[in-house]
């Protein structure tokens, strides 16, 4: 059997404030929209908006700590869904299910992490500090 991956990684802005509900089994579940910017043939630049689900504690901390405008990373795969409508008609929509949100902004009070400063530590080779000890 040949593989086959499903993997999205989005960096964008989030819309609105993020929604959290709870399923009926008790789950944490938070849905966002997250806009990226995609070029067009003539230099402008148009939103593609997508919409993304988490869970459980990731869900939470989501709804917690992620505001209107701020900065996200998101790595997760697609799904489509099929739904009916009250007046029977059937619609689709395709989510981003999230498996990893990383908040880039501060959260205003001092207790978010900066992940743009992430990112340039990361980005950064360790300094040389002598020899390696083993």
């Amino acid at each position: 059997m040949s593989r086959t991956i499903n993997r999205v990684e989005l960096l964008g802005r989030v819309g609105a404030d993020p929604e959290m509900r709870y399923s009926q089994g008790g789950t944490a579940v938070t849905t966002m929209r997250v806009a990226t910017d995609r070029r067009r043939q003539n230099g402008e630049t148009e939103a593609d908006w997508h919409s993304v689900v988490c869970w459980g504690k990731q869900a939470e901390a989501v709804a917690e700590y992620v505001k209107k405008g701020n900065r996200v990373f998101v790595a997760g795969s697609l799904a489509q869904n099929t739904y009916e409508t009250e007046d029977g008609q059937r619609r689709h929509r395709t989510e981003v299910h999230a498996q990893e949100v990383v908040f880039l902004d501060s959260n205003g009070n001092g207790n978010g992490r900066s992940g743009e400063r992430e990112a340039q530590a990361a980005a950064q080779p360790a300094a040389a500090t002598g020899p390696t000890p083993f």
